[in-house]
């Protein structure tokens, strides 16, 4: 047995504020930690800044490495777990921003990163798209890292899988307006490929957007293993901050993967359609 803990995140950043939401961050990952041994604890897409910045971005985003990345790798060597977060990144022309997700270990390096490939409304006047979907090999398994939007995209976490995902990890600003989408989304990659999927979206509201929470974690067969859609404040119904934790075994996904030969009876020659511009 693989066995590794989980823990995903929905919190809510304060705008523009990304000293502010690297300690909450921090308190996050000191109290997740503290209560019970976690290999990876999963935070929601662009958690360090929020999401409405417009051409503030600008003013945020860092490299990475960099001193975000830095500060949440010395979180993860001091509790010995691996931690995904979603930030605003620069590359070395400074008008080049980037959505991304980053993965640092428990012996706080940078693991790697992922830059956003499937960018919608507003996002595209602010970020460029990313243009690889890695897999990165750890010691507690293949992890891929998606953003919001790509979990719309079934050829997204295919892809990692055929690349030797066993874990996608989904970093999200999803709005509550359209919940729905996300647990279904979340729940198909998770049977389509048979892998895990530790998915963590973000709860509160930035300038128009109000967004959904219901971070989970789900297994190969759809099992939903933890999920924070319940977690909401009694008075108002709006979902709030919080975490949840599972024990999962990965040696699940090759299991499952030989049982019912879903990738394995695939026709790739038949898909020839699916590279093709609409």
């Amino acid at each position: 047995m693989r066995e590794i803990t989980i823990a995903t995140v929905q919190m809510k950043p304060a705008l523009g504020e990304p000293e502010d939401n690297l300690v909450k961050m921090s308190e996050f990952v000191s109290k997740i930690a503290s209560q019970q041994k976690v290999d990876l604890i999963v935070f929601p897409e662009l958690v360090t800044s929020g999401f409405e910045l417009g051409v503030r971005f600008t003013e945020l985003a860092q490299r990475i490495p960099g001193p975000s990345v830095n500060l949440i790798a010395q979180r993860a060597s001091e509790f010995g777990v691996y931690i995904a977060f979603g930030m605003v990144s620069k590359e070395k022309v400074e008008s080049v921003l980037y959505n991304s997700a980053v993965l640092v270990g428990p012996d706080g390096e940078l693991v790697g990163s992922y830059n956003k490939v499937h960018l919608r409304g507003e996002e595209r006047m602010a970020f460029r798209e990313g243009f690889r979907l890695p897999v990165f090999e750890t010691e507690i398994g293949h992890i891929g890292l998606t953003l919001g939007w790509d979990l719309a995209y079934p050829e997204v976490a295919r892809s990692l899988t055929l690349d030797g995902a066993e874990l996608i990890c989904v970093m999200a600003n999803w709005e509550k307006a359209q919940i729905e989408e996300w647990r279904t989304y979340a729940r198909a990659r998770a049977y389509e490929n048979a892998l895990y999927v530790a998915a963590a979206n973000r709860v509160g509201e930035d300038v128009t957007l109000s967004f959904g929470g219901e971070s989970t974690i789900i297994g190969p067969r759809g099992k939903v293993h933890a999920s924070l859609a319940d977690e909401k404040d009694p008075e108002s119904g709006e979902p709030r901050e919080g975490y949840c934790v599972a024990r999962v075994d990965l040696d699940e996904v090759r299991k499952c993967r030989e049982e019912f030969q879903t990738l394995q009876t695939r026709q790739p020659t038949v898909y020839r359609a699916l590279v093709k511009r609409y």
